[in-house]
């Protein structure tokens, strides 16, 4: 689903890639959103220089005097005045300035007003409610020189040659920030990798993933909760020494009879690491991320805590209230083979991030995902993913039909008849991603032409898909839901086929939507709207009985919406 949404997020400017964590396949407590957007106008060159084109920025790297892993931006080419802006001249030359293309870009294009809706957060762009990180990034197409040993110095199995080959021809990726408290540090980029990262931990095995969330874990639940070591150790230390020991160690030792062996491993390495205040960089071992950062007092504070929990052995990790208060699996054994499904059933209802992700696909155009999604959809042969483009494709429908001009200076009756079967049609593609809200757009689409029996027909058929059985957003999976996924009719379907059937998403009418009812446009202020499916099927249904003046219906329609608001009946919490 990352990659679909990342595909669809992209365009002929941007690449969108799923970074940290969540990029990774790990949602955990605490966990954000990291996205970073690489821009195809602007290269970076490291050694070997490109075709040039004219419409292109260039940009080399200059390491001297800057700590390894961190680079300045030279300018060599460009002809946008926007990259002018963002540079800061030194000795005659022009250096493309981390600091100001951040600062250039809160500013929103409208340097007037001075409108800031981010806030900055390291190397990225965060949102005002905290909802996802936004890296803005430069990619070079070549393996950079400072990372060239990595590629022979490993004689193990791990990582692969076909894997590392992939890694090499991905090149290296550029992040707007500095070494803290350099001269030069509104000038550098640290060099990131990754989409090397990725590529690395997806050929992990279960235990190689697990040790690496067991660390997560502990250094979120227990190692930060003391204040004096809140700050330290970050994610991105503990995936590094996973790193350099899978590299150590041959591919057979990872295996689940040793995992408890494995995780002290790696804890002991860590320990090592803190108590000797070195831990190299995994593609850049000059650079020893602890320098400057884990010495004097907050070294020793930091060593006694790990020295404590290393004295418990594995079982530090019961210190962790996630693991303390972990509840086994009733799944009978041995586990039926709709268990995995119904697992990633869950994972897609229950998860915050993939609803925030899916929020986070809303800030680009909704005709270009719709394009971009039927261009991928033609191209893609494996079912599963093709019906992830179309669950995005129905879902950003909802949307593309809301900007249509319903409403507008009526030009001829053929002309309104064109825009009314538009949007018709951009709303029966959007019925496809869930079992509910599509056709209530439907129904929304009638009621505004005045036609309040038909809306009505279609509110009847939407009401009666809310079962007991449905999913919808944030839900605690009950039996029901259960019983449900383990029908024959249903458990060999993608599960992106499956939410069109058992999902219930919310009604989300934009600003100024051509199908928001005007009841709810109070004294003329057009606000986004966000109801849930089946309070808006009986606030929907009350409107169209009164305008049929059916007092008893009318009545009806309104004890429905009490009873769901009541009982937040398939309602997300």
């Amino acid at each position: 689903m990352n990659s679909v949404r990342d595909n669809l997020s992209s365009s002929k400017s941007w690449t969108c890639i799923t970074s940290g964590s969540y990029g990774e396949g790990l949602e955990m407590r605490g966990s954000d959103l990291d996205v970073m957007q690489v821009i195809k106008s602007i290269n970076v060159n490291a050694d070997k220089q490109p075709d040039f084109d004219p419409s292109i920025t260039y940009l080399s790297m200059d390491t001297d005097d800057v700590k390894h892993g961190f680079t300045q931006l030279r300018l060599e080419y460009s002809r946008d005045q926007y990259i002018f802006e963002c540079c800061e001249e030194h000795n005659g030359k022009h250096y493309f300035s981390s600091a100001l293309y951040k600062e250039n870009f809160l500013l929103c294009g409208d340097k007037d007003k001075q409108i800031h809706r981010f806030d900055v957060h390291g190397p990225c762009i965060t949102d005002k409610k905290g909802v996802f990180d936004f890296a803005l990034s430069l990619h070079c197409k070549t393996w950079i020189s400072s990372a060239v040993n990595w590629i022979t110095r490993s004689s193990s199995s791990w990582p692969s040659h076909n894997v590392k080959q992939s890694i090499i021809n991905h090149g290296v990726l550029f992040v707007p920030i500095g070494v803290h408290g350099s001269p030069k540090e509104d000038l550098e980029w640290r060099v990131s990798f990754s989409v090397a990262e990725k590529l690395l931990i997806n050929t992990f095995t279960h235990t190689q993933l697990m040790c690496y969330v067991l660390l997560k874990i502990i250094l979120k639940d227990v190692i930060a909760n003391d204040y004096e070591c809140k700050d330290l150790l970050c994610s991105y230390f503990l995936k590094t020494i996973i790193f350099w020991i899978s590299e150590e160690l041959p591919s057979s030792v990872w295996k689940p009879d040793n995992l408890i062996h494995c995780f002290m491993r790696c804890f002991n390495r860590l320990v090592y690491c803190v108590e000797y205040s070195v831990c190299l960089h995994y593609f850049i071992p000059e650079n020893n991320m602890f320098e400057n950062k884990i010495e004097g007092r907050a070294r020793d504070v930091l060593l006694n805590k790990l020295n404590t929990l290393h004295s418990y052995g594995w079982r530090c990790i019961l210190f962790s209230d996630q693991i303390s208060n972990f509840a086994v699996s009733m799944w009978n054994f041995p586990i039926e083979p709709f268990t995995f499904y119904v697992n990633d059933v869950k994972k897609i209802v229950e998860s915050s991030m993939l609803y925030n992700a899916n929020r986070f696909l809303a800030i680009y155009s909704e005709l270009v995902i719709f394009n971009t999604g039927l261009l991928h959809n033609i191209r893609c042969h494996k079912f599963s993913l093709k019906h992830f483009y179309a669950y995005y494709i129905s879902h950003r429908c909802k949307y593309i039909a809301q900007r249509l001009p319903l409403n507008g200076a009526i030009i001829n009756n053929k002309y309104q008849y064109i825009q009314y079967k538009s949007c018709l049609s951009t709303l029966l593609t959007n019925v496809y991603h869930d079992a509910v809200s599509g056709w209530l757009m439907v129904a929304s689409l009638f009621y505004k032409r005045k036609q309040y029996r038909t809306a009505l027909h279609i509110i009847r058929y939407s009401i009666s898909k809310c079962t007991p059985d449905k999913l919808y957003p944030g839900i605690t999976m009950l039996d029901i839901h259960y019983q449900s996924l383990k029908l024959q009719t249903i458990d060999k379907k993608s599960v992106a086929y499956l939410l069109k059937f058992m999902f219930v998403d919310s009604i989300r009418l934009t600003v100024n939507s051509t199908l928001t009812p005007d009841e709810l446009s109070i004294e003329g202020r057009n606000i986004t709207h966000i109801i849930p499916s089946t309070a808006y099927a009986y606030f929907l249904s009350f409107l169209c009985h009164h305008h049929l003046n059916n007092v008893r219906q009318c009545r009806d329609s309104l004890e429905g919406l009490e009873l769901v608001m009541a009982e937040r009946y398939l309602i997300r919490n």
